[in-house]
């Protein structure tokens, strides 16, 4: 769709049916991915919010397919317009000629509202020592404000950390600062730049209104951990 294939992408199929048998394919989905190859293993996507989607590895040569089970009626609400491989009476063309898809794209306030919480939260597994619970929550963090907020600034949408290696972009450095090691000090460190950082890309953020007492406290709070811990 996007002309930007490569041997490492996995493919999306998005199989459109009508709502009156609705039961029917939902119940049947496996066997219909099973039908369209050699299918090594297939699951429900429900672990990422999205039962539609059966998640397929196929061989021998291994190949990624996510095929989405979606209804004419759920096919108004997208993100993107697809490449119509094949249609019944010109529906799909005619859904993609009334309707517009559209991006999710990141709530500036939605984040500042809680990026202070979870510095705290940080602050307090790095007390305690539960570095491994601190790294994963730095990589949440990365993956759900940081990384959208990064793609942005860069002009490209806004997928977690999707290519941001390839976009040449200036805040490389700084986002490799966010990535600790399994230790006291780098763990720090490490969030210490994921605040720094986002303070600079949310100002990119029109009407923001910011949350400065949570700020002071929850940064207060960390180079207090920091500082007993270090002494």
């Amino acid at each position: 769709m996007t002309n930007t294939m490569d041997e490492y992408s996995d493919l999306d199929l998005i199989i459109v049916y009508d709502s009156a048998y609705q039961e029917q394919i939902m119940n049947q989905r496996i066997l219909i991915a099973e039908g369209l190859g050699k299918l090594l293993s297939g699951f429900t996507g429900e672990h990422v919010g999205e039962p539609r989607v059966v998640i397929c590895l196929y061989g021998p040569e291994p190949l990624h397919v996510d095929l989405k089970f979606v209804t004419l009626e759920e096919l108004e609400i997208r993100i993107e317009n697809p490449l119509i491989l094949w249609e019944k009476d010109q529906e799909i063309s005619k859904i993609f000629e009334e309707t517009s898809p559209s991006h999710p794209y990141p709530n500036a306030q939605w984040i500042e509202d809680r990026f202070w919480v979870w510095v705290h939260y940080g602050a307090t597994k790095l007390g305690r020592g539960e570095w491994f619970e601190l790294i994963d929550h730095l990589t949440f963090i990365r993956g759900t404000v940081i990384g959208p907020l990064v793609l942005m600034k860069n002009g490209q949408l806004p997928r977690g950390v999707r290519k941001l290696e390839q976009y040449g972009i200036s805040e490389k450095e700084e986002l490799i600062k966010t990535i600790p090691s399994h230790n006291f000090e780098s763990c720090y460190h490490a969030l210490k730049s994921t605040i720094d950082l986002y303070k600079r890309l949310r100002q990119q953020s029109g009407t923001l209104v910011l949350k400065e007492e949570a700020e002071q406290v929850s940064i207060a709070y960390l180079e207090k951990v920091y500082a007993s811990s270090v002494h």
